[in-house]
């Protein structure tokens, strides 16, 4: 992210940079307008698309649950509840800029590339972080990680419950909200590229899961692949403040590897295996069910190639970084070699110069009497 100035100037108003200064402001309005639609009659109908999850769907009790339960499927109005949410995140990061990571920033006095690498890491450490937790409780509840089974058995998978339905809802949200932030940012030039790459996978990825009813296992791919993640960003924190601080960099090299092996694994266990081995293999729009063998490749392809291309940029980064730490051991003893001749060169001048205060009329006194 770029380094926002604030100056005394008012800008015009609804010029580009009124809009970046004051942009937290005005998407707050704009999401207090849904809000206050809820308040009256006429329009709770439309704002209640925008706020509230929708889709709901109730099974009523029976012999095995006492109870009636609620889940949820998707559908085109989730559109209008990503967009609320979408202006929530915009509004939460503008938050965690100003009063956590602006602060740190005026403290440290960070360069111009260390100022916009340490704003992003900040936001997506602390993305990561709440993502991390909520979907680890998620995993946890619904019995996700502990019987991989359900992850293909049952499908499609249209049935969710709430907090699985909300989960993928505010996933989308933020990575919708990541590019407005490009421009309220200031984002430079030669940086947009690179994230509009991981956003468009991000989205691209999510948005599958969620569309084909594969959402238990995007789920745990998710986790696991935060989790790797939020080392990665708080590693760099840490080194933007010790810039000697290693250890979570090597950390993160061992379990990105890992990490990617275990989601090829899984996919191809879930969708090669598993769904492959169901009876009800067909496609059908209204049930949901996109359980075919042209769909199955796509999936596996989609994630192969991903994966390939995620170990691809690592590799990279990896001989980046050792290249540099060869050339780092190179200008060592040369340096050493250099202070030791210039120790010489003073050691020499010390020397003639001693001499030649032996040849002083006084030391010629001395040596004579």
């Amino acid at each position: 992210m770029g380094i926002r100035k604030k100056t005394n100037k008012n800008p015009p108003v609804f010029s580009h940079e009124f809009v970046i200064q004051n942009h937290a402001d005005i998407v707050s309005c704009v999401a207090m307008v849904f809000l206050l639609g809820l308040m009256f009659e006429i329009t709770a109908k439309v704002a209640v698309l925008f706020v509230t999850v929708q889709y709901n769907f109730t099974l009523p009790a029976t012999d095995e649950q006492a109870e009636p339960v609620s889940f949820y499927h998707s559908g085109f109005k989730d559109l209008a509840t990503i967009f609320f949410y979408m202006l929530v995140a915009i509004i939460v990061h503008a938050i965690i800029q100003e009063y956590v990571l602006d602060k740190i920033n005026r403290r440290m006095h960070f360069s111009k590339t260390k100022h916009s690498k340490f704003n992003e890491s900040g936001q997506l450490s602390a993305f990561y972080l709440f993502f991390c937790t909520w979907g680890t409780s998620l995993l946890v509840s619904e019995n996700y990680a502990s019987y991989p089974v359900t992850l293909w058995e049952g499908y499609p998978h249209t049935l969710m419950p709430f907090q699985l339905k909300f989960f993928y809802v505010c996933q989308l949200a933020y990575w919708f909200h990541a590019l407005p932030e490009l421009y309220f940012q200031k984002t430079k030039k030669e940086d947009i590229p690179r994230q509009l790459v991981y956003i468009s996978l991000y989205l691209f990825h999510i948005a599958g899961a969620y569309l084909l009813n594969l959402n238990r296992l995007g789920l745990v791919l998710l986790v696991l692949h935060y989790y790797v993640e939020l080392i990665f960003h708080v590693s760099r924190l840490f080194y933007f403040s010790d810039e000697k601080y290693q250890r979570g960099f090597t950390v993160w090299a061992v379990l990105f590897v890992l990490g990617r092996l275990f989601t090829l694994s899984l996919s191809v266990l879930t969708v090669g295996f598993g769904l492959a081995g169901a009876e009800n293999q067909s496609f059908d729009l209204i049930t949901g069910n996109f359980n075919i063998l042209p769909v199955r490749i796509c999936v596996l392809a989609a994630i192969c190639l991903t994966q390939a291309f995620m170990m691809w940029k690592f590799i990279n980064f990896q001989l980046r970084r050792w290249r540099e730490y060869a050339q780092a051991l190179k200008k060592k003893p040369v340096s050493t070699k250099s202070r030791s001749s210039k120790k010489g060169k003073a050691n020499g001048v010390n020397g003639t110069l001693s001499s030649n205060g032996a040849d002083s009329p006084r030391a010629r006194k001395e040596k004579s009497s």
